[in-house]
């Protein structure tokens, strides 16, 4: 309960791009080099994903890309790994953002590299061009950084593959700073993550809604710039920064700047810590979403830790607050509105039961002082266990209303009387013990017919077993029954009104069903014999029926009109 509070507080959503705002379905659609066949076979054998009996590969949806890439050359993994065992590596870690393979190749050895251009680039010392190998020249590393920016900047992820050779002896030490140096450059390949259609319409909710999404990846700066745009996440590359940039700058100059950012590109999970705490710093409510082991910390830090159910390891899953079953970020907003839809409804299920016991409270209190009787101990357990229980139970439920995603978050200082709930439930409470009060003396005065003339009316001494102290007392019983029944419906909504939600479809059968329970019972109560002697009430024929009926209703246009004068000054 306390995760879902929180998370209807939301400010701050950080989130993974690969597999959370996009579909995680690579797909190579551009590469760049002199021969695409070795630069098709490198990939594919420096990666871990392999063919199932279908031919598509399985793993990591990024190698997966590079193996159906290299299968559609006709370069099938298995037929590649039978000329080419491997027979060490150094595999990919976050923080080198490269892995290395080596492959035994007819009694020599090959090593292939690939991984962030950037990274695998600084390590090349040569490059082949046109099958020859040649010096890596700043021409030359020019002309490769422009291929890379131009894929990035079609939103492609890019990645770099390079090799190096080993003659007839295996390297006696596989450690990656051994091997990853003097590499020669092969190529680059460009890869599509369409983004999830559903993403867009959420980050446009999440504007609405006050909340600010923030994109965090791996890939090249220009790559999630693009990406950024496309989703609405940010105007210009202003806005974006890369980890090593953040590295330059303080904590105290970072939670300065922090509101310029919404972009993260090229960071190390460390770089995720450190995000989450400078928004926490500012006070925001914050989310972050992650999958790997290293993500546990940010995660962790968060006041929402998000894990990914299908990607995400059991690590995080442990440390999260919440696991999103599709890995989906429009589930992650989908999940704000839940968390505010059922702390509205709490304050709502407050609200009415205050209101309703405040009404009570004051009945009794008014009909002491003025010395009469109204309402006895079985009258008010009946109303507290029967008339109350139901409808409340039934706006616990109650749908979202159709602007909660276009309020801004509440602070996580409001108490649940913020808002005006306090005066709320005073007036409201009022306005059903003047009600009873009310049915009360007409019940009273009309025992031997009805007259209107009020200044004849008694007001006191009147007891509790005459004729018309029954009267009286059933009749308000009965009003303050279906006063907080009709009340239940004011209760959908603080300040909406509940005649527009109607309107707009808007419908709580099973509030529907508890008033109709309820009027049935209470109804029993007071017209089956045994029931109302038990009850000590009196008979109520058809016109006090509907009169006490008549004056509970009143409770809806009364709130109704109060609730048109609260929107207009809160609109003005």
């Amino acid at each position: 309960l306390t995760a879902v509070e929180t998370l209807g507080c939301a400010q701050i959503i950080c989130s993974d791009k690969t597999g959370t705002l996009t579909q995680n379905k690579m797909t190579v659609v551009d590469y760049s080099g002199s021969d695409e066949q070795l630069i098709a076979t490198a990939m594919s054998l420096c990666s871990d994903a392999k063919p199932d009996e279908s031919g598509e590969a399985v793993g990591e949806p990024t190698e997966c890309a590079l193996v159906n890439y290299a299968t559609k050359l006709g370069l099938a993994k298995p037929e590649l790994e039978g000329k080419m065992p491997r027979v060490a590596e150094a595999p990919f870690d976050s923080s080198r953002k490269m892995m290395s393979t080596i492959h035994s190749d007819g009694g020599s050895y090959i090593q292939f590299t690939k991984g962030a251009p950037d990274i695998v680039l600084s390590k090349c010392t040569t490059a082949l061009v046109d099958g020859k190998e040649v010096p890596m020249t700043d021409a030359l590393l020019e002309e490769i950084s422009s291929a890379n920016k131009a894929m990035a900047d079609k939103a492609l992820r890019v990645l770099c593959v390079a090799q190096r050779t080993w003659g007839d002896k295996i390297p006696a030490n596989i450690d990656p700073a051994e091997l990853e140096h003097d590499l020669c450059y092969l190529g680059l390949t460009g890869m599509i993550d369409p983004i999830r259609p559903e993403v867009k319409l959420a980050v446009e909710q999440c504007h609405a809604a006050g909340i600010r999404a923030i994109m965090i990846t791996g890939d090249h700066k220009d790559t999630a710039v693009a990406i950024a745009k496309e989703l609405g996440l940010i105007e210009s590359a202003d806005e974006a920064i890369t980890g090593l940039q953040l590295d330059e700058i303080s904590d105290e100059e970072f939670e300065q700047k922090i509101e310029q950012y919404s972009v993260y590109a090229r960071v190390q999970p460390e770089h995720k810590v450190r995000i989450v705490n400078a928004w926490k710093a500012k006070g925001m409510i914050t989310a972050m979403t992650g999958d790997g082991v290293n993500d546990a910390p940010s995660i962790k830090s968060a006041d929402i830790g998000v894990g990914m159910g299908i990607t995400g390891t059991d690590v995080t899953k442990n440390v999260a607050d919440m696991v999103l079953a599709d890995d989906n970020f429009a589930t992650i907003v989908s999940a704000v509105g839940e968390g505010r839809r059922i702390y509205d409804n709490i304050r709502k299920a407050i609200q009415f039961l205050l209101g309703s016991n405040l009404s009570e409270v004051l009945s009794i209190f008014f009909a002491t002082l003025l010395g009469f009787t109204i309402l006895e101990a079985p009258h008010l357990l009946w109303i507290n266990l029967v008339t109350d229980c139901f409808p409340a139970l039934a706006l616990g439920v109650e749908k979202p209303e159709s602007n909660i995603m276009k309020r801004k978050p509440r602070s996580t200082k409001d108490g649940i009387f913020s808002g005006g709930l306090g005066i709320d439930v005073l007036y409201q409470g009022t306005l059903v013990t003047l009600l009873t009060l009310f049915a009360y003396f007409v019940g009273v005065n009309s025992v031997n017919g009805f007259d209107w003339h009020f200044a004849t009316w008694q007001f006191t001494n009147i007891e509790l077993n005459s004729a018309a102290g029954h009267l009286g007392t059933t009749m308000a019983f009965l009003t303050m029954s279906m006063c907080e029944i009709f009340h239940s419906l004011n209760m959908r909504s603080q300040r909406g009104s509940i005649f527009t939600m109607a309107f707009k479809g808007s419908h709580n059968i099973l509030l529907y069903g508890s008033m109709l329970a309820t009027l049935v019972l209470t109804t029993l109560v007071i017209e089956v014999p045994f029931l109302a002697e038990a009850f000590d009430f009196a008979h109520l024929d058809i016109a006090h029926y509907g009169i006490a009926l008549g004056i509970a209703f009143l409770i809806i246009p009364i709130v109704e009109i109060i609730k048109a004068v609260q929107r207009a000054v809160a609109k003005k």
